[in-house]
């Protein structure tokens, strides 16, 4: 390691004839630039600058457990909002915007999405891809809905058998449940 200084977005850190842009730099015109607040360091056996922030951006990766609320249901696919992920209370910085492919959802054989996830519902998942756009599955037991509402009353549906019930319509749904549905607090 050659250098380690703190550095601020836009300063000019290295040249691209000795160093590649890592972490948190950019290369502009044969110069290498941070592109974020931290701590520069210049990797001599590597040959690369990278720039060492100390609170990075919770950015979701693959293997991640997020929690999301469903937006539509189409036949194959569910969209969601990722709204926090597992073990931090740390805001979310990058893409939020999820899909779940009807294969991603339950272990079983599911040919219909609606069968499985609504509108609206809370569910946990895990990350399985980040590129070209977040992907989530929830065949694990402890993957899928977490809290659901009635579509009718909005009353709170309660667990029953495998799937959901509300007392005051006296009407169930089907559902890919978490094995502690109803026992999560947000």
């Amino acid at each position: 390691m050659a250098e380690n200084r703190e550095v601020f977005p836009g300063d000019e850190v290295a040249v691209e004839e000795e160093y590649l842009a890592s972490d948190g730099t950019f290369a502009k015109d044969g110069k290498i630039y941070a592109s974020q607040i931290g701590t520069l360091e210049l990797n001599d056996e590597e040959c690369v600058a990278r720039v060492i922030s100390p609170n990075p951006p919770n950015i979701l990766k693959t293997g991640d457990i997020v929690y999301a609320i469903v937006q539509d249901i189409r036949k194959t696919m569910a969209t969601a909002d990722v709204v926090c992920k597992e073990g931090t209370e740390r805001g979310l910085g990058g893409e939020t915007y999820a899909t779940i492919h009807v294969s991603k959802i339950s272990s079983g054989y599911t040919d219909d999405v609606s069968k499985e996830l609504r509108k609206g519902d809370f569910i946990r998942a895990i990350v399985t891809g980040t590129k070209p756009s977040l992907q989530l599955a929830t065949k694990d037991d402890h993957l899928g809905v977490i809290r659901s509402q009635c579509g009718t009353c909005k009353t709170e549906l309660v667990k029953k058998g495998n799937g959901l019930y509300c007392k005051k319509c006296e009407r169930s749904f089907p559902r890919k449940l978490a094995d502690d549905y109803g026992n999560v607090i947000l």
